[in-house]
């Protein structure tokens, strides 16, 4: 499947930006050695990617706040059609219809990402100045414009280079080796930051799962994945490197406001929060749920235990003969109700 139209997409919206800051009067000269008309253009075209698929990201968290509050149901479904891998399924699916719930929307909002992702990760790498002239007019860009893109820099590194380029390629871009790897490791290390913070702020937030597949992914999606950008970091141009950290930026924010304005179950409400047990201590409540204190309060939490009837307590000691006392039979000093007077 081509993604030329992609391209196409990302390089108008690119384009529309630097007009406009063109048109305002910021200038395509350097700054205190930035190009800044180009990297405000890289970083508003990932805010307006955002914004456009802003909508379909509530959806995802609103689904994934239906499905956390049918897991009490999904797991009687499981323990009652244990081993019947049929009914369970028509059951879920009949579950999932009736309270209106869509496992696949929580993974919608990834699968539109990963086209968006590559076509930015390709149109930023394609800002390269070795390239010949009839691959620079491509996308609809002029031969002005790509020249005036590729040339761009930040803090005297151009955006095209990366920290792995070799000293041919920073040659031909006239940049110093020293300049472009300092820059672009300050980067990849905010990147990594960045993309860490991502996944620690949505974990803190809706606590660890108890699935232990569910928890290694993630662990994985916590460590490895920032990890591996020490890495894979080093091969990106600083403009890749700067949408990635402009996004990261872009996420923490959104879902800083989507986790207040959609809290997650074992969060919302302080009222539904379990209840700590008599003998147990805070440290036995933390080790059992290190970030959450429980599941059950939240949007769907439960109410609060009806409190059970009061019971008279018999006092045995007060009914029982004094020590010393004559038993007091019931029948000499007691009249029946209908027995008429003497």
């Amino acid at each position: 499947m081509s993604l030329d139209w992609i391209y196409y997409a990302i390089s108008w919206i690119l384009l529309r930006w630097h007009a406009l800051w063109d048109a305002i009067g910021i200038p395509d000269d350097r700054v205190l050695g930035t190009n800044w008309a180009w990297v405000l253009s890289i970083f508003f075209l990932v805010v307006t990617l955002r914004v456009i698929l802003f909508p379909v990201f509530v959806k995802q968290i609103k689904s994934q706040r239906a499905m956390q509050a049918l897991q009490p149901k999904v797991k009687a479904l499981q323990e009652k059609h244990k081993g019947d891998r049929e009914t369970l399924q028509k059951e879920m699916m009949e579950l999932y219809r009736t309270e209106k719930a869509n496992p696949l929307m929580g993974c919608l909002p990834m699968v539109l990402q990963i086209p968006v992702f590559l076509g930015l990760f390709h149109v930023l790498r394609h800002l390269n100045p070795a390239l010949p002239e009839n691959l620079k007019t491509i996308y609809g860009w002029s031969l002005e414009q790509f020249n005036s893109a590729s040339a761009a820099h930040l803090f005297n590194a151009p955006i095209s280079a990366k920290f792995g380029s070799t000293p041919e390629e920073l040659a031909a871009l006239g940049a110093n080796g020293t300049t472009v790897k300092i820059l672009a490791a300050i980067l990849i290390l905010l990147m990594m930051t960045t993309t860490f913070l991502t996944s620690r702020q949505m974990i803190l937030k809706t606590g660890w799962a108890e699935d232990p597949q569910q928890k290694m992914i993630q662990r994985l999606m916590l460590y490895g994945i920032p990890f591996s950008l020490l890495i894979s970091g080093s091969l990106f141009p600083i403009g890749v490197v700067i949408y990635w950290v402009t996004n990261n930026l872009f996420t923490l924010a959104q879902q800083q406001w989507v986790l207040r304005k959609f809290p997650p179950p074992q969060m919302a409400g302080k009222a539904g929060s379990t209840a700590r047990p008599a003998n147990a201590t805070a440290s036995d409540m933390k080790a059992k749920n290190p970030v959450q204190p429980g599941r059950s309060g939240g949007l769907f939490s439960r109410k609060k235990d009806a409190e059970e009837p009061a019971v008279p307590v018999v006092d045995t000691k007060a009914l029982a003969p004094k020590p010393g006392a004559k038993p007091v039979n019931p029948k000499k000093g007691a009249r029946p109700a209908n027995k008429p007077k003497g």
